[in-house]
């Protein structure tokens, strides 16, 4: 069984150790084992520790029947000695976001009775789930006395009780756990069965920063950063607002009610635009005279739903096909036909064909988009018998 030296030390960032077995890997990799370790396997919701064992970069690390096995890039010798590194800011990070999970956790635990039923730390953020709705002004309370801990540097640390001692415990578990039981303790706060490192004071974890919540499968989801994760999320966050009130030319606390009436403004441009283009609708319309034959137009400032209007309204009043087309050559074109004694989804399919388009629609009018150019759209209508 592995010597598991994260128990006895978090902060071991260096170890020396006897390589006990070597066996080829998936992928080009080898699984190694070794006597005793300070990598952490994934367990609980926490990743595996990165690193380098001797001249290997280690690669992942997880627990098979109580040995800790190590991929790494390389061959090892089963004997020799090898001295082994941490990737130490990896380690830091998820440490000071396992402990800050903890302390939220138990202040949850402690003042609502709901328990932590799923724990992940990934890539952008780490996700508490929880058997039982808190709303969003509860949990700010939460984040405030999860950060009063935090300054209050109180000490943090794990163990294995005896069985005795351990019955005597009032400890959260999300397993019904009997033996070889390590309890992690935060003075206060949190006394938690868990398996992972964690830091030594809470002062290490740093800010405590709730960042959303959802609700989740009859509870709630709260996504949360600690300590440089949180600086990190906190820095890119103030970039971005300070980016958005510089082009708002606001100051950076004023810049959600200035997007809020620059929000407002554009949704009254577009009804002013949309009634515009409504308007130009009905103006080209009075421009069709009625004729039998069909009708190409080309309409660069109209959107779908107006290239569907003018089509549709002059299908009414001439005998062919009325098309019209919205865009530019080389950037395609989008396009709207209609008729009134024919089946357009038929004529969709020939269009199609001939300009490279894509689209359909109902018996009587069709949509889509075509890469041909103006000329070629022209040359097909042309052929229809449409007037140009």
């Amino acid at each position: 069984m592995t010597i598991r030296l994260f128990d006895k030390d978090s902060h071991m960032r260096e170890f020396d150790a006897a390589v006990c077995s070597c066996e080829p890997g998936k992928n080009g990799t080898y699984l190694v084992t070794l006597d005793r370790t300070a990598f952490f396997p994934e367990a609980g919701g926490q990743p595996a520790d990165t690193g380098v064992l001797g001249a290997a970069h280690v690669l992942d690390a997880h627990e098979r029947g109580g040995e800790i096995v190590h991929t790494v890039d390389a061959p090892l010798t089963p004997g020799e000695t090898v001295h082994g590194a941490l990737d130490w800011e990896p380690r830091l990070r998820r440490m000071q976001n396992h402990s800050g999970e903890h302390i939220v956790s138990g202040l949850i635990y402690r003042d609502y009775g709901f328990a932590n039923v799923g724990f992940h730390i990934g890539s952008r953020d780490v996700t508490l789930d929880f058997d039982g709705v808190i709303e969003r002004e509860e949990l700010r309370r939460i984040e405030y006395l999860a950060n009063v801990a935090v300054a209050e540097n109180v000490a943090v640390t794990a163990e294995y009780p005896a069985p005795e001692t351990l019955a005597t415990l009032h400890y959260r578990s999300k397993l019904d756990l009997t033996e070889n039981v390590r309890i992690v303790t935060i003075a206060g706060y949190d006394c938690c069965a868990c398996c992972a490192p964690h830091v030594k004071r809470t002062g290490e974890i740093g800010m405590i920063k709730l960042l959303d919540y959802i609700h989740y499968k009859g509870g709630i989801r709260i996504h949360m950063q600690c300590g440089l994760d949180a600086v990190d999320d906190f820095n890119e966050k103030y970039d971005n607002v300070a980016q958005i009130a510089a082009s708002l030319s606001v100051k950076q606390c004023d810049a959600a009610a200035a997007v809020a009436r620059l929000s407002d403004a554009m949704a009254a441009q577009k009804q002013t635009i949309a009634e515009l283009k409504r308007e130009l609708v009905r103006a080209k319309l009075a421009l069709v005279a009625p004729s039998e034959a069909g009708l190409l137009l080309f309409e660069p400032s109209l959107d779908m739903d107006g290239l569907r209007a003018l089509a549709e309204g002059a299908s009414r009043v001439r005998g062919g096909v009325c098309a019209v087309f919205a865009g530019r050559d080389g950037a395609g074109y989008q396009y709207a036909a209609a008729a009134q004694g024919q089946e357009m989804r038929a004529f969709a399919k020939e269009l199609n064909t001939a300009l490279a388009g894509r689209g359909g629609g109902s018996a009587a009018l069709i949509q889509g988009s075509a890469a041909a150019g103006a000329e070629a759209i022209r040359t097909f209508f042309r052929a229809h018998g449409a007037d140009i």
